[in-house]
């Protein structure tokens, strides 16, 4: 496993697969953020984002730009669901900023939009999260592990494992990494 501070193999096919994998995860839960706060089109414009630079745009400052907002309406959002819905949002976006650096951490910008479409959806059955995988929690992991193209799984087994932290959303980005890494 190569160190911290070596360089890994990152295309850009890679990193557009990532990021539109990405999108997918974060537009399965876009509807708990939009009944929550249905004005508010940051975390789609993030999404929408996302998948142009998927399917070959450019990664620019508006895309940079729209990550930091879905953050933003992340922020501000009052429901614990909507807000990780748009947390999703923003790491969608994010992604097309993956570096090639043999980082755990890296593990958190390609599977941290599943993390938290997982955590969002958690919260939106009102299950705790707590023991247990619940059945909306298990069930989006799932998707996220069918969902995942090959590029996800590579450039995984390029990087450290996910790092310890990070709470419940650290816990699912775990269990996610370990799943792809067997599957």
């Amino acid at each position: 496993m190569p160190t911290e501070s070596e360089q890994i193999e990152l295309s850009e096919h890679e990193r557009r697969e990532i990021a539109g994998y990405a999108a997918q995860c974060a537009r399965r839960v876009l509807v708990i953020f939009e009944r929550s706060l249905p004005a508010d089109q940051r975390p789609r414009d993030a999404i929408d984002a996302a998948d142009a630079f998927a399917r070959g745009g450019r990664r620019t400052a508006a895309l940079r730009q729209s990550a930091w907002a879905a953050y933003k309406a992340a922020q501000e959002a009052v429901a614990p669901a909507a807000a990780d819905a748009a947390r999703a949002a923003s790491h969608a976006a994010a992604a097309a900023y993956l570096h090639p650096k043999a980082s755990a951490h890296q593990v958190k910008h390609i599977l941290g939009a599943a993390a938290h479409a997982a955590r969002a959806e958690e919260l939106a059955s009102g299950e705790d999260g707590r023991g247990t995988p619940g059945t909306a929690e298990a069930e989006t992991l799932r998707w996220a592990r069918r969902q995942a193209p090959a590029a996800v799984t590579a450039v995984l087994g390029r990087l450290p494992a996910a790092p310890a932290g990070g709470g419940r959303v650290g816990e699912l980005i775990r269990g996610l990494d370990t799943a792809l890494r067997t599957a």
